[in-house]
């Protein structure tokens, strides 16, 4: 993947702008008026990253004097919040028309437009789904030291309207957080070292370039392979890069041209993961039932063996030949008596009892994947 760049235009082809969709490509030109003119119903996702209207004044410096490259371009300068909201409404009222009903749109935003954001958006009909915080492990320090340092930035994710169907790889998120639920908390570090783009200066080449974990993401969540990404206001195409990788197909709208210079060639060394099995959503695998009694009947857990259960092993259960499990007062399934032990509503007894093997408690669900293994051949 090119990370420097002092770049050629014409090192990847524009599609043509009558019919955008034609192959995937960076067009140029103002967001929306390009998707005004674009096929109604024809993307599965927008991400858009819009200018912020940060309404910074003055120039800003660390406390060694030095200066910090901060957002004064004038595409982020609006000449009132009132200007804002018209562009905003535009270009929202421009995805709806692109995006498929079944399809979902993704906007990031700080404190400075979030909010009016939001707002426009439920005007226009789009039904909220999440705002994710995007908490920056490695921010930029408040050096004024008048308020808190910005730590995060707001993502939301909104279907077309209320109760519209849309994609959501559940499975695929939790797998992507270690078998946990995603949270809608991100913890992701800013863009910086190999993947900051730079220009002939060695300078970064946009201020704003977002990483691309947090892409990868976002549509790993919200898309299937082969469908179609759009990124309205692309900046150094962060969001066609992942695309390309995760072999879906993209569309670039980008109204600066040196920009879509930059976009055109990162995104052409980018190389799609050869195997589309690799990056299809992963759905929950159907596992063969395996009740606790076969573990006593193929003698993996022998009559009379002293379960234990909870994280110190605290509470003693011992096994029946039926595969039920007796205390001192009650006798029942591994689930009932985990639950009786411990005064709870339910248990998985599977996660809460364990056997003592080697000197160590090792779970019960150890044993029931050992034996689901063997009827999977």
């Amino acid at each position: 993947m090119v990370r420097q760049a002092a770049l050629s235009r014409e090192s990847v082809p524009t599609p043509d702008n009558t019919d955008p969709l034609a192959e995937s490509g960076v067009c140029e030109g103002e967001a929306a008026a390009m998707m005004r003119a674009m096929p109604a119903k024809s993307v599965d996702l927008v991400f858009a990253d819009p200018p912020y209207n940060l309404q910074l004044e003055g120039e800003l410096t660390r406390p060694n004097h030095t200066r910090v490259d901060g957002v004064d371009d004038a595409w982020d300068q609006f000449d009132s919040l009132e200007a804002y909201d018209r562009f905003t409404r535009s270009w929202l009222q421009a995805a709806r028309h692109v995006l498929k009903d079944d399809g979902t749109l993704w906007v990031i935003g700080s404190y400075h437009n979030i909010f009016r954001v939001g707002a426009i958006l439920q005007d226009l009909g789009f039904w909220l789904l999440n705002d994710i915080v995007w908490n920056k492990t490695n921010p930029m320090p408040n050096f004024r030291g008048r308020r808190f340092a910005n730590a995060h930035e707001t993502l939301i994710w909104a279907a077309k309207s209320k109760g519209a169907r849309h994609t959501f790889n559940h499975h695929s998120m939790k797998a992507l957080n270690d078998d946990l639920q995603m949270r809608s908390d991100w913890e992701i570090p800013v863009c910086g070292g190999s993947e900051r783009i730079k220009d002939a200066h060695g300078n970064k080449a946009h201020p704003t370039q977002k990483p691309e974990a947090l892409l990868h993401r976002v549509i790993l969540a919200s898309t299937q392979p082969g469908d179609m990404v759009l990124d309205p206001f692309a900046g150094t195409g962060t969001t066609p890069a992942v695309a390309k990788r995760l072999r879906r197909r993209w569309l670039a709208i980008e109204n600066d041209p040196d920009y879509a210079a930059l976009t055109r060639e990162r995104v052409h060394h980018v190389q799609p993961v050869k195997d589309t099995r690799l990056v299809e959503a992963q759905a929950r695998r159907r596992q063969p039932r395996v009740p606790f009694g076969w573990l006593v009947e193929r003698g993996l857990i022998e009559p009379g063996t002293i379960l234990h259960g909870g994280a110190k092993g605290q509470h003693q259960a011992k096994v029946r030949a039926d595969g039920n499990i007796v205390t001192t007062d009650a006798t029942g399934s591994i689930h009932k008596i985990g639950a009786h032990v411990q005064g709870a509503p339910s248990c998985n007894g599977w996660q809460f009892w364990h056997i003592e093997q080697d000197d160590k408690l090792i779970p019960i669900d150890v044993l029931r994947q050992r034996v689901r293994a063997e009827m999977e051949g």
